[in-house]
């Protein structure tokens, strides 16, 4: 009767228990582009906190650049071969992981999150929507331009990352195609596309400066070649006559958003991108429908932004494990 009576306290407690209820069940990887980045790190925070409410482990992985295809790949492959329930991964080239997609999505889902890839396979992409965010970008340069000019009109540049990103691509034809229809007094004089590190973008808006000494305002596809535009401007002392907008954010950009050396920043929702990858994952795990594209969101940050609770929130969110 004892060993029943305590047999039945156990059960209880177990019943009773959120932590053991929610003890992890299934493994779902979750691989970055670059794991030292802020915004890969929050992505790992919101896919870690989704993890806790539905009891998955969630390893951290990624590459120490976002020019390593061959090394993305390869950590992929591993991943895979270790049987997970499921895999998240943050595609550095569309056409490079293909074929690798293609392969694991026999065996196992595989959510692609931030940047699509050209796999056919995919479970579900969950980003932001990459064309908006570009249209956002130009609809933010001609405001800025026209606050100081009087009119949205006269020439802009726009600086890109590197080549064959599908996801900073987007934004640039985003931008473009926004600029075209919508604001025929703006010209696009030259789109630059950078070596992927900030001294490449800085040396590049330098030189785009002094080949342009009418140009208005310059957009920025990332925080890399945002940074770069900034730090041009800066050094230049051009913050009263080119605007400089750029998509994504990192402390050293609100500085300069601070000091008027960037007009504004166009930032996404890494949090909310890494939670709802492991959501859609654990969804389609369970055999559950689920939205083959999930749009995280694009906001404006201005300096008037900055300290408010929605701008703390998305230019500095909380990296823990919630």
């Amino acid at each position: 009767m004892k060993a029943f009576i305590a047999g039945v306290a156990v059960m209880a407690t177990v019943l009773a228990s959120p932590n053991l209820l929610a003890a992890p069940t299934m493994t779902i990887p979750v691989i970055v582009k670059n794991t030292s980045v802020p915004f890969w790190q929050a992505v790992f925070a919101g896919a870690c906190t989704a993890g806790k409410k539905y009891g998955v482990t969630v390893p951290r992985l990624g590459a120490s650049s976002e020019a390593d295809m061959s090394g993305q790949i390869g950590i992929f492959e591993n991943a895979v071969s270790g049987k997970p329930a499921a895999i998240v991964i943050t595609p550095v080239s569309a056409e490079a992981l293909g074929p690798a997609i293609d392969e694991a999505a026999t065996k196992i889902p595989v959510v692609v999150a931030d940047t699509p890839s050209n796999s056919k396979q995919v479970a579900a992409t969950v980003m932001t929507d990459n064309v908006a965010a570009g249209r956002l970008g130009a609809d933010t340069l001609a405001q800025e331009i026209q606050k100081k000019y009087g009119k949205a009109e006269g020439q802009v540049a726009i600086l890109q990352f590197l080549p064959g990103v599908k996801s900073v691509q987007d934004r640039v034809d985003g931008f473009k195609d926004q600029v075209a229809k919508k604001y025929p007094g703006l010209k696009v004089v030259t789109t630059r596309i950078g070596d992927g590190s900030v001294t490449g973008s800085l040396n590049t808006t330098l030189d785009v400066l002094s080949t342009f000494p009418q140009l208005r305002g310059i957009f920025g596809d990332t925080f890399y070649s945002g940074l770069g535009v900034g730090q041009g401007i800066a050094e230049t002392k051009a913050k009263d006559r080119v605007m400089g907008v750029t998509v994504d954010s990192t402390d050293e950009l609100v500085k300069l958003v601070r000091s008027g050396d960037m007009k504004a920043l166009i930032v996404q929702d890494p949090f909310q991108m890494g939670y709802l990858s492991i959501e859609t994952a654990v969804k389609k795990v369970k055999g559950e429908k689920v939205n083959t594209f999930v749009d995280t969101g694009v906001h404006v940050i201005r300096s008037a932004d900055l300290d408010t609770p929605e701008g703390k929130r998305l230019l500095n969110p909380d990296l823990s494990c919630r």
